[in-house]
């Protein structure tokens, strides 16, 4: 089958690069595109437009190049889409509770035509048609999260819960979207994946009892649901729960705990760390007592000791300094607002929700970040008297750097807001 990318290099606020190049359970997302897609594809092309594709009559794919997927979502869809034997398209149902909570807020890709949503993924048996028809998919969510909490922290009956899909599909436009993909999509997406299993297989069920028989552990803590990689050294005291994905030469100090989460490979995680429903990428590192819920951080990062991220995302290579809290629950009782990659503000429908940071940023320590807050790829934000409280997006412009002298010159500017201007030349 060919498969064929349509461009999309708008970038996303504030890392300032495209959906393609940021990372989603510690790959970039065309990269993990291309290993889902790998064995049903034999060729590939990237164009601007369906009018750059060449008139070919064979078997095609066609999808935009920000959509995120995962494995059992594609299986799913090309099994549907073959078995109708016709051009179609991907399309869900208006009632599809994941789509409608998780994936519309924010963004332009999923958008409403006629009785469906219809998102920019086709399938063209025999090459380009002009009549495709929606092919209605699901994704089949399970309603999962926090029950009994305050119900000034939820809805009225003290609910805190996530519809999260079994077949993930998400458009990304903007850094909500990267967080979602990733956490609720992604790492709550197996754990809902998990539960869907042993819930419908008894066989599963009691190849789980037994293996926690013969490693003498509870189910979910067992080598079925905890994979982890080479040349590991975890501390015996380690309180590790699945389903969680751990990669090579990974450290865990003594105390630590993680439960349901993605660490990529070469992560140190220090004394009496405290991970939950988030993804780690490669070579971070967490000296002890940081804590991260329902949170992404991307290569080559430190979230420094006393520091908490929640529902947060980080960019690679920046540093969070010590004693640093990311709050993410709104006092005020009303949806937050976050920043669409066009710069606009818009209603996020979360009531909880943390701030994020780009890439290549250094911030002080014991800061206070407000929920929903941006700060720029290649900031430096220093403690002081002044600027102790994050309360709204940070530029580049309006950080520390251009305060300090010659700091341009040791941290220099990688990643810069690009323009109409610069995506036309790069087209």
């Amino acid at each position: 089958m060919l498969k064929i990318i349509l461009r999309d290099r708008r970038p996303i606020y504030p890392f300032n690069e495209p959906a393609r190049e940021l990372r989603f359970l510690n790959k970039p997302l065309w990269l993990l595109q291309r290993d889902i897609l790998a064995p049903y594809v034999s060729q590939e092309r990237e164009v601007d437009s369906f009018e750059k594709i060449e008139l070919k009559r064979e078997e095609m794919l066609v999808y935009r190049e920000n959509l995120f997927f995962d494995d059992c979502f594609f299986k799913a869809f090309l099994s549907k889409a073959r078995k109708l034997g016709k051009a179609c398209q991907v399309a869900f149902p208006l009632d599809d509770k994941a789509i409608v909570t998780h994936a519309l807020p924010l963004q332009r890709t999923i958008r409403k035509r006629g009785n469906y949503y219809v998102a920019d993924m086709w399938y063209f048996p025999y090459g380009l048609e002009e009549t495709v028809r929606p092919l209605e998919m699901h994704t089949d969510s399970r309603e999962m999260g926090y029950y009994r909490v305050p119900t000034h922290m939820s809805d009225a009956m003290g609910d805190l819960v996530y519809h999260v899909p079994t077949k993930a599909f998400m458009a990304v436009e903007s850094w909500i979207h990267v967080l979602l993909s990733n956490v609720i999509f992604g790492v709550f997406a197996a754990a809902a994946r998990l539960d869907q299993e042993m819930e419908s297989q008894v066989a599963s069920q009691l190849k789980l009892f037994w293996r926690a028989l013969l490693e003498q552990k509870q189910v979910l803590s067992t080598s079925p649901v905890v994979r982890i990689g080479q040349n590991c050294r975890i501390d015996p005291s380690v309180i590790i729960r699945g389903p969680t994905v751990i990669g090579d030469n990974v450290d865990i100090g003594p105390g630590s705990v993680i439960d349901i989460c993605f660490i990529g490979n070469n992560v140190t995680i220090s004394d009496s760390c405290d991970l939950m429903l988030s993804v780690v990428g490669d070579r971070c590192f967490l000296p002890f007592r940081a804590s991260l819920f329902e949170t992404l951080l991307m290569e080559d990062s430190m979230v420094a000791q006393n520091t908490c991220l929640q529902l947060s995302c980080v960019g690679r290579t920046s540093f969070i300094g010590a004693g640093s809290t990311f709050t993410d629950f709104n006092l005020i009782p009303k949806p937050l607002k976050a920043t669409h990659s066009d710069h606009q503000l818009e209603p996020t429908e979360m009531t909880v929700l943390g701030g994020c940071v780009g890439h290549h940023c250094r911030i002080g320590s014991g800061m206070i970040v407000y929920p929903a807050r941006t700060i720029e790829s290649d900031s430096i934000l220093v403690a002081s008297a002044e600027r102790r409280v994050i309360d709204r997006n940070v530029t580049y412009e309006e950080s520390d750097i251009l305060k300090i002298p010659n700091a341009t010159d040791s941290h220099p500017r990688f990643y810069p807001r690009r323009g109409a201007e610069d995506l036309q030349r790069e087209r």
